[in-house]
């Protein structure tokens, strides 16, 4: 009993120290242009921001491909090779397929290290070998059966430019090789999301059209004695993923947060995040006013403003409300437990994308990955078309690590910029939101001139038009964010801001100054600072005179 006990308390300390990843979808018919949208956050303190690439290629039927663990690069096996993969950037394929994911762990005991497949490994190949989102539910139910699954239970978000799917999917324990799953459509006209929680509860056994499952999902659940109702009664979340207390706060939270933003009315469900109301939300809402590809990318940036967690206040959040929270999420104090919010936008994000598919394009023109490194409040999301050959190098997993700086790493750049706002987050961050809202909207408006001109070209012609236009954007933004690390180290050098006139800083002849502002704290956290150390207050003339 003692043994299961640390192994489930090992098992949730690793699952929050590493995955922790949200993806928002919203249907063809809720955005604002026809696309399919999908994002992702990788969000992990191990992980390094590259971008993933794999070429099209033509294999031999005898052809196996090695499996390594993604995060982990771990070898774990091998699998038969299909005789042709499609071209894959970061989370998107050439034929507009794009997979997201978080990692919700569920029971420990159904964890299968003696599998195959890890959930890393199962979205890139299935990205190489999936023409639509229903063909890439196939092949990765099909291999985790064939082949095992050795992660802990996941949400997937697999998209296309007509359809978008969530599937969740949990292993059956050592050496019971395979994995109990249940995948729904998300309608046209909604929008989901999920956020290392389960989310699928009870779904329609009769309905093949928009519900997939496995064929044992809930025989399994009986057989494992969770689960002992009707069929019809049967939840998958409440079955694999049972909900906790920090499930609702770390989780659950960061879904209802992108839910009241798309639709006010789901307010209603705050005592539910508070642990307070047994009423779920729903799996998915219709938004009231259909979503931009910008607005998806700005949901990405959600710090739960103007919301009960808002992480620009209280003590954590500092003198100039700094969202970052120094991890772990959760402290024991005198026997209780305590938590600090988890945002949306995070520091430990290695890399964030949007995932655009436009059906009435060509795939190697329709989709675009509007992808960006670091945490999302401070970063650029740059498109890049799925069309591309090759990837940016300021992109490339080659181009430095976690333990080597690189000067022209994307990585590195961003992380600079954001980890020096910080210390002064209130100040910084608008000057960043700034120079972030000019690229993207040159970005918003130069792709349309780039579909326009590369749809008139041959594919081949097309594809290396669009390589060049997406590596320049890369680049370029890259050279852009150094810069404004420059730019706002010189103007908040030592605390101190520098003051501007038509964009430019105030200097004499000398290139000095003539003065600097010296903004101090806000009253409000004086106040806590001399109510602390009431020591700090200072003697009065007439005090002073009377010392001995």
């Amino acid at each position: 009993m003692i043994n299961k006990i640390f192994l489930s308390i090992l098992f949730l300390f690793a699952w929050f120290s590493v995955y922790c990843c949200t993806s928002f979808v919203v249907g063809k018919d809720a955005s604002t242009d026809g696309s399919s949208l999908m994002s992702y956050s990788a969000d992990s303190y191990l992980m390094y921001g590259s971008l993933y690439h794999s070429p099209a290629a033509s294999y031999a039927d005898s052809a196996m491909l090695s499996v390594h663990d993604w995060e982990t690069g771990k070898y774990l096996g091998k699998i038969k090779q299909v005789q042709k993969t499609y071209s894959v950037v970061g989370n998107m394929n050439d034929q507009q397929v794009s997979i997201g994911e978080s990692t919700f762990g569920g029971r420990p005991e159904l964890l299968d290290s003696t599998g195959i497949l890890d959930y890393g490994s199962l979205i890139y190949i299935a990205l190489q070998r999936a023409a639509s989102a229903r063909e890439a539910i196939k092949v990765m139910t099909d291999l985790v059966s064939e082949y095992g699954y050795c992660s802990s239970g996941e949400s997937f978000s697999i998209a296309d430019p007509n359809e978008i799917w969530i599937m969740e999917m949990i292993g059956k324990g050592t050496n019971n090789k395979g994995a109990v799953w249940v995948a729904q459509r998300i309608p046209d006209d909604a929008v989901s999301a999920h956020a290392n929680q389960a989310r699928i509860t009870v779904f329609p056994l009769e309905d093949t059209s928009n519900c997939l499952y496995s064929s044992d999902v809930i025989a399994f659940a009986r057989e494992k004695a969770y689960f002992n109702g009707r069929n019809v009664d049967f939840s998958f979340s409440d079955t694999y993923n049972p909900l906790d207390y920090s499930a609702l706060r770390f989780c659950e939270a960061r879904v209802w947060s992108f839910f009241r933003k798309v639709d006010p009315a789901m307010g209603k469900y705050l005592g539910y995040i508070k642990g307070d109301s047994l009423v779920r939300m729903p799996l998915w809402v219709k938004p009231k006013n259909k979503i931009s590809t910008q607005s998806l990318k700005d949901y990405m940036r959600d710090e739960f403003q103007g919301s009960d967690f808002e992480m620009s206040k209280g003590l954590a959040a500092g003198a100039f409300g700094s969202k970052l929270r120094n991890s772990p999420l959760t402290f024991k104090l005198d026997s209780l437990e305590y938590g600090h919010d988890r945002p949306v936008a995070t520091q430990q994000t290695a890399f964030s994308l949007v995932a655009q598919m436009r059906s009435w394009l060509p795939n190697y023109i329709g989709g675009v990955l509007w992808f960006g490194v670091d945490d999302a409040a401070c970063s650029l999301y740059v498109p890049l078309y799925c069309g591309i050959d090759s990837i940016p190098f300021c992109y490339s997993s080659k181009n430095g690590n976690l333990v080597k700086y690189s000067a022209t790493s994307a990585f590195w750049i961003f992380n600079g910029v954001s980890n020096f706002a910080y210390s002064k987050y209130n100040c910084m961050l608008p000057d960043i939101k700034k120079v972030q809202a000019h690229w993207e909207k040159d970005f918003t408006a130069l792709v349309p001139a780039v579909d326009k001109l590369a749809i008139d070209m041959s594919e081949k012609e097309a594809r290396a038009y669009l390589s060049k236009f997406s590596f320049e954007q890369a680049e370029k933004s890259t050279d852009a964010w150094k810069k404004l690390g420059e730019y706002l180290l010189v103007k908040y050098l030592d605390g101190n801001v520098k003051k501007e006139y038509n964009g430019q800083f105030v200097k004499n002849e000398f290139g000095i100054p003539p003065s600097i502002i010296r903004e101090g704290y806000p009253e409000a956290f004086l106040r806590k600072m001399v109510k602390e150390q009431p020591s700090m207050r200072m003697k009065t003339e007439a005090e002073f005179k009377k010392r001995k």
